[in-house]
């Protein structure tokens, strides 16, 4: 039997051309967001994130005479690494609640350094727009030096960190 359609065979297929067209291309850089125990949301550049993971507090192996920055050690893929309490590091008001099945922990690497920041809580992995980053404001003195600037969305601040600058910080000395 022969088609007698005058129609073009591919007429009836469906236009993908327009549905790729509808598709947004996300805009700046993957940052993961997270929280302080005070409720402050920070971000880090993806980019340098080895891992995100929980950890339940009696993995963490204290270390006597360490500084009190530093929750302890984890073994992580074979490696013993640093666990350190990022809002103790930053000067956060509220203590990190350690009495808890888990501990947030995101490890951050730079060059042949790896340290994991215990953190509050996980926020969300996010583009975010280094064009559209501001000045810090109403930032405390002890966090300064490791904000890079923030975004306000959705009236929320972030605050973006440098994480090379928390790794290479003369405070791990203390």
């Amino acid at each position: 039997m022969v088609n007698e359609s005058s129609a073009p065979l591919n007429s009836q297929a469906p236009d993908l051309t327009s549905d790729i067209e509808k598709l947004e291309t996300p805009e700046g850089e993957l940052h993961l967001r997270f929280f302080l125990p005070s409720g402050i949301e920070l971000a880090l550049l993806a980019v340098g994130i080895r891992e995100v993971m929980n950890q339940s507090p009696d993995r963490i192996t204290p270390i006597p005479n360490a500084s009190p920055l530093l929750l302890g050690t984890i073994n992580f893929r074979g490696q013993v690494i640093w666990v350190a309490d990022l809002g103790q590091f930053l000067g956060d008001p509220v203590a990190l609640n350690t009495q808890r099945a888990e501990i947030p922990i995101i490890t951050v690497e730079d060059q042949d350094t790896i340290i994991g920041l215990a953190i509050n809580r996980i926020g969300e992995v996010d583009w975010l727009d280094s064009e559209q980053l501001g000045t810090p404001t109403s930032v405390p003195d002890t966090m300064l030096s490791f904000v890079v600037g923030e975004w306000l969305k959705e009236g929320t601040q972030i605050r973006l960190l440098d994480q090379s600058k928390i790794l290479r910080s003369a405070r791990w000395a203390s």
